[in-house]
C-alpha cells in the first residue's frame, strides 16, 4: 500500500509551485494532485470606465457633441427651476 504526503504550499511568482518531501528518496517517481483552496471572496470583475463605455453595443443617444452640449445646458437649466 503507498502513503499518501499531504501538504499546503503557496503559489509563487511566475505560477510556480515549490514542494519539499525529505521523506522521499531522490529520483522516485511521484504523483502530483493539486487542489487549489477555495477563495473566500472572489474579486469581481474590475474594469474601468473607458471599458465599460467600448463594450456598449446600443445604439447611441447623440449623434453629435452639439447634442450633448444642448442636453447638458437643458439639464443645468432645469436644476434652476
Amino acid at each position: 500500500m503507498q502513503t499518501a504526503y499531504h501538504t499546503t504550499t503557496t503559489v509563487l511568482p511566475g505560477h510556480r509551485i515549490e514542494v519539499t518531501a525529505p521523506s522521499l528518496p531522490e529520483g522516485a517517481q511521484v504523483r502530483v494532485v493539486l487542489i487549489p483552496e477555495p477563495v473566500a471572496n472572489p474579486a469581481p470583475d474590475r474594469r474601468s470606465g473607458l471599458e465599460i463605455i467600448e463594450s456598449y453595443k446600443g445604439p447611441g443617444l447623440f449623434r453629435t457633441a452639439e447634442e450633448i452640449d444642448r442636453y447638458i445646458n437643458e439639464e443645468r437649466d432645469s436644476w434652476d427651476r
